[in-house]
């Protein structure tokens, strides 16, 4: 059985969860970029299918790929910080519990050899993956979209309209170079 297969059978928290556990995860050892999210959301949990929303759409949009590509695991692996949808709080879903990384993602990540570009999504991401994290903004603001292999991206959720809005210049001046990375990461 696959490092996959064995995450989705995983129940640690099966108790903690208000709709129990249903681990999410896409890839294959082919992969070729890997995405960092937070936790699936409800519609992902309800079809097994992560991104499967409109948050899904807007990155799919940022990344220049469609649907098929998307959901290729040989062209994409997705590994949240947390694999179950952690249900609702207060202003957007809960914060992914902390059992996830740290129990699965050096085993996903040891499989993942062809991987040349990461997408880390939100702030959960950026904190575990990047050695000095200021805030989403500064991530975003300061990273080298031409060269970093470990890209910082704001959530792609309609919840971060305001944020978008605020700061038009990552929708006009770094999507252009997130799209030209990811292409020539899936031409490699």
């Amino acid at each position: 059985m696959d490092i996959f297969e064995r995450v989705r059978q995983c129940r640690l928290c099966d108790k903690m969860l208000p709709m129990g556990a249903k681990p999410i995860i896409q890839g294959s050892y082919k992969a070729k970029v890997l995405i960092i999210g937070q936790a699936p959301g409800l519609k992902a949990h309800q079809t097994c299918q992560p991104f499967n929303d409109p948050s899904g759409d807007r990155l799919r949009d940022w990344l220049g790929v469609n649907r098929i590509q998307f959901y290729n695991p040989e062209l994409f692996a997705i590994m949240p910080m947390a694999f179950c949808y952690p249900g609702k709080g207060k202003s957007g879903d809960l914060p992914p519990p902390k059992i996830c990384a740290p129990t699965w993602h050096s085993q996903v990540l040891a499989t993942l050899s062809h991987v040349s570009l990461t997408l880390l999504i939100g702030q959960y991401a950026q904190k575990c993956y990047l050695t000095q994290y200021s805030s989403v903004t500064e991530m975003v603001k300061n990273a080298d979209f031409s060269s970093q292999s470990h890209l910082p991206l704001p959530h792609p959720s309609p919840r971060n309209q305001i944020w978008l809005k605020k700061h038009d210049w990552f929708e006009k001046d770094s999507v252009p170079q997130l799209k030209t990375r990811v292409s020539a990461a899936l031409s490699s």
